[in-house]
């Protein structure tokens, strides 16, 4: 309708047929109007304006860009393209982390991920070289009080943003450096479908401004080549999706309709006499199930925990007075239907079957001690690094609980040290663990944490350990904080950008943890040929200054063999006009002796071009060297490597005074040794 001078900015859909794909309309029982109003078209026609970007909300996000960046709207179609993208990918991206989104390469986290980026890349188009998107937060936030959550998330949105985009400004410096270098080195004005595929995959750098770049320097790019190493990429992502669901038991396709809820009974006790609804074998429903078979059970009321909120679904027992089946996990569909996966180990059981369902109580017990452990580790990190810290995923098993939080660095031994101490301190207090449901904006009142980006009804169940930790959770808990026994962190790392991530034990977990702690010692003791361990420390500092004087004895060792391997080359080499050509083959020697070695050529033989092959196994690898008067009458190392590598199926580069490069093909150097000197000739002037 444009062409007529008319935009829609409201419709009406009439709801009044349901139609089967075939043609057939049946009327609906309930017709309904479905009516959509596009609000920023709207906001559009009330305040006068042609686009989005001039309505008065969103126009002031982009009056705050345009002060950071200094350009205005207005000035040029191209900077105008910049600011808009700019404005309308901020906006997108403190509502998603708002939301609980978290950049990452796979999925939303994806998508979040590329949105920041485009942004940061335009403001580089504006001549913004420093973090600036992170600037802009308090202005997106103030234009949008109908979403108070914004506010209350505002540190963390900040921050995420700041550190992504200075994350992706290093990462963009690392890509154009060696953008540069791909241009300087290219001989036929085109870059690679792999240089390119490159630059994307591991820097980031989008395929059109990597073509904007290269139309500037007069190149084109392989945009063929980098598309079929982006749908195999994709090929090989799919195929290890498909692995991965190879272990997926639960098909869409079963139709549990007609069966109620299940009743969980879990939080109060762990068996329960119930009656089956539902067997399901290779994803059909079936009334009967055998000694053997791998089968999925529903019931119509279960003590079993279904795997939910980072918690592991429960394991245990079904049995009948024939019939003995072990639960090895429990899940639950979207209509809280609870999903037994069960092995059946002795007789047969049938739907309608009455069966006595038991929770194994170790593991149960095992998964609550690391649960309740989740909950005081969050509220630690919180008062030791500051209320940034928001959970971000967490996996609660029996043996382990992995919790990942809010936060842009590395832990320090001291403030591991903190958050360790805090928990156990929490532990030692044996305060009740109190579980509740009430009204959510009453748990708010209590100060009761809810997960980052989920969303709640209006009834929520709040876990409160003492006034230590009060959290928002549906998992299952010990009901005192001394039954954890005690709390021991094993690793931290990094998970993504602005994720880290915490594993820890409790209970019996420290007790296996010591263990392989003192079976680690022990073998470590019986190699060293020690019998105590007060003396361990002495020993590794005496094993520590051996392997120093070793270390130094070799590289003198080393070093006497490289110079007197160069020196038998040097001696065999040919004359070519005013250059001297070497080639030679060392077997058993690695890349870095090989640096040597080339680093000695320079320094000893300034009219001679030496190409060396050094063979470490199944790995070999070319040096060329180049001296400085042969430089002078046009030997390059960086173009002869490229020729020499192509006949040993390698590739690589350098300069002109040295290069090195991979080898394909071990069996192919000693022919390729043989026209190493014409390769020379014919680069010479």
């Amino acid at each position: 309708m444009l062409n007529s001078g008319y935009v829609e900015f409201w419709n009406n859909v009439f709801t009044q047929f349901d139609n089967d794909g075939k043609g057939n309309y049946t009327p609906l029982d309930h017709p309904n109007i479905d009516t959509g109003m596009g609000l920023e078209r709207l906001a559009c026609i009330m305040q006068g304006v042609d686009n989005l970007f001039l309505v008065d909300t969103v126009q002031n996000i982009m009056k705050k860009i345009s002060e950071l960046v200094g350009v205005s709207y207005g000035e040029s179609e191209k900077t105008d393209i910049s600011l808009r993208v700019i404005t309308d990918h901020i906006r997108s991206v403190t509502f998603m982390i708002g939301d609980g989104v978290m950049p990452s390469n796979e999925s939303r986290g994806y998508v979040l991920r590329r949105l920041l980026r485009r942004a940061a890349r335009h403001g580089r188009l504006l001549g913004m070289k420093d973090s600036f998107l992170y600037k802009v937060v308090d202005t997106v936030i103030a234009e949008n009080p109908a979403y108070p959550e914004l506010a209350e998330k505002r540190e963390i949105i900040t921050k995420v943003i700041a550190t992504e985009e200075e994350s992706f400004g290093r990462t963009l410096d690392q890509g154009f450096a060696l953008l540069n270098d791909i241009i300087e080195k290219s001989e036929i004005n085109r870059i690679s479908g792999e240089d390119a595929f490159k630059l994307n995959d591991t820097f980031g750098f989008p395929v059109d401004l990597i073509k904007e770049i290269a139309a500037e320097r007069g190149m084109i790019v392989d945009i063929a080549g980098y598309d079929k190493l982006l749908q195999e990429q994709k090929k090989r992502a799919k195929e290890a999706r498909k692995k991965s669901d190879t272990e997926a038991w639960l098909s869409d396709a079963v139709d549990f309709s007609g069966i109620d809820k299940t009743v969980f009974v879990g939080y109060n006790t762990l068996h329960a006499d119930a009656t089956v609804k539902a067997i399901v074998k290779e994803g059909e429903k079936v009334q009967f199930g055998g000694t053997g078979e791998d089968v999925i059970i529903v019931l119509d009321e279960t003590p079993f925990y279904a795997e939910s909120g980072g918690q592991i679904g429960d394991v245990g027992s079904i049995r009948t007075a024939d019939a003995k089946i072990s639960v090895v996990d429990t899940v639950k569909d979207n209509n809280g239907i609870y999903m037994h996966r069960c092995h059946i180990d002795e007789g047969t059981i049938e739907t309608g079957a009455a069966v006595k369902a038991e929770v194994n109580r170790v593991s149960r017990f095992a998964i609550m001690r690391n649960h309740t452990a989740a909950h005081l580790l969050q509220a630690a990190l919180r008062q030791v690094l500051g209320t940034h810290v928001e959970q971000a995923g967490q996996l609660v098993t029996d043996e382990k609980l992995r919790f990942d939080f809010t936060h842009f660095s590395a832990l320090t031994p001291q403030e591991l040290k903190k958050v360790e101490y805090l928990v156990n301190k929490e532990i030692a207090k044996a305060y009740p663990v109190v579980t509740k449901e009430m009204p959510i904006e009453e748990a708010k009142k209590l100060g009761a944490m809810a997960l980052f980006g989920e969303k709640y009804g209006d009834v929520v169940r709040v876990v409160m350990a003492g006034e230590f930790s009060r959290e928002f959770c549906g998992g299952t808990h010990m009901d005192n904080t001394a039954k954890l026994g005690l709390f021991r962190i094993t690793s931290e790392n990094s998970v993504a950008a602005g994720v880290r991530r915490i594993e820890a034990v409790t209970g019996w977990g420290i007790i296996e943890l010591l263990d392989s702690y003192d079976k680690t010692m022990n073998d470590a003791m019986k190699v060293m040929k020690i019998n105590s361990i007060s003396k361990f420390s002495d020993a590794l500092e005496k094993l520590a200054e051996e392997n120093k004087a070793k270390d130094k004895e070799i590289e003198a060792l080393t070093a006497k063999l490289s110079s007197q391997g160069v020196e038998n080359m040097l001696s065999g080499a040919k004359q070519y006009g005013d250059v001297r050509v070497a080639c030679s083959r060392f077997n058993g020697t690695n890349s870095q002796t090989l640096k040597t070695m080339t680093d000695t050529v320079l320094e000893s033989a300034p009219d001679c071009v030496a190409v060396m092959f050094a063979v470490d196994g199944d790995k070999a690898n070319i040096s060329v060297a180049c001296g400085k008067d042969a430089l002078s009458h046009g030997a390059h190392a960086g173009k002869l490597i490229k020729a020499v590598a192509e006949l040993v199926g390698g590739r690589g580069g350098g300069k002109p005074e040295r290069a090195m490069a991979g080898v394909g093909d071990i069996s192919k150097i000693n022919e390729a040794m043989t026209k190493v000197g014409d390769i020379v000739t014919a680069n010479l002037k």
